[in-house]
């Protein structure tokens, strides 16, 4: 059995034993005050007793009653409906509604209609964006707003300026993630949208490439197939 699962089920005994006589607030106070340098947003009681939910700075952890044990990079499973709890938790805890994401710094493309929306940040140089582009190149009838996001370094970044200052920023970024045709327009133009979206997907914990958002504010960080992409599309209306 898995070391971090056998562990949470030998203490969701051990606290059960106690009784839940702990609150959110106390919760969160005895985790304030053995690890003050944790940040706290948010404690929540799990269905498993004696056990709660600690949303800090972007990552889901995991503590008892009075903070003794913290379990990090940890899933917890309902067995039962063959769900992961920790996936639905982090997924309502990280969205951001769409009409709050800067949409004046994306690149916009629509396909179609563009009935649909999606929002997303990428890096030139991300193999798993060009990946994602080639699956989002087969689907119709959505609105695409792309997020120059370098976080992958220099070479990023530049590219990402010369995207940002072509004439044709939708093309130039289709030739370079798709076609594999690099930019070639110098990167002198006023870039400060790509300084303004690093530091966005900074302070809301965008850590890799490519994420997305659906219109519903769900916050999907990877790439997934395009027969899952048109699943949430349909299912964020």
């Amino acid at each position: 059995m898995n070391k971090a699962i056998s562990t949470l089920i030998f203490l969701a005994f051990a606290c059960a034993s106690i009784g839940a006589g702990a609150s959110e607030a106390t919760v969160k106070a005895a985790l304030l005050k053995k690890y003050p340098e944790v940040p706290v947003d948010t404690v929540t009681k799990t269905p498993v007793a004696g056990i709660y939910e600690v949303f800090s700075n972007g990552q889901m952890i995991y503590t008892d009653e009075n903070a003794n044990y913290l379990f990090v990079n940890a899933n917890l499973i309902d067995t039962e409906k063959k769900t992961n709890l920790t996936e639905e938790r982090m997924g309502k805890l990280t969205a951001i509604r769409f009409d709050q994401l800067p949409l004046n710094l994306a690149v916009k493309k629509v396909k179609g209609k563009g009935t649909r929306k999606l929002a997303y940040f990428a890096d030139p140089n991300c193999g798993y964006c060009k990946k994602f582009e080639q699956d989002l190149a087969k689907i119709n009838d959505v609105t695409l707003y792309v997020f120059l996001y370098p976080v992958l370094g220099q070479d990023s970044l530049d590219k990402a300026k010369s995207i940002w200052c072509s004439k044709d920023k939708i093309k130039a970024w289709d030739d370079h993630l798709v076609n594999n045709i690099a930019p070639t327009a110098a990167g002198t133009c006023d870039t400060s949208a790509i300084d303004k979206t690093i530091a966005f997907g900074k302070q809301k914990n965008i850590s890799g490439t490519p994420t997305m958002f659906f219109a519903d504010g769900q916050r999907v960080p990877g790439a997934i197939p395009g027969e899952m992409i048109e699943q949430r599309l349909a299912a964020a209306k």
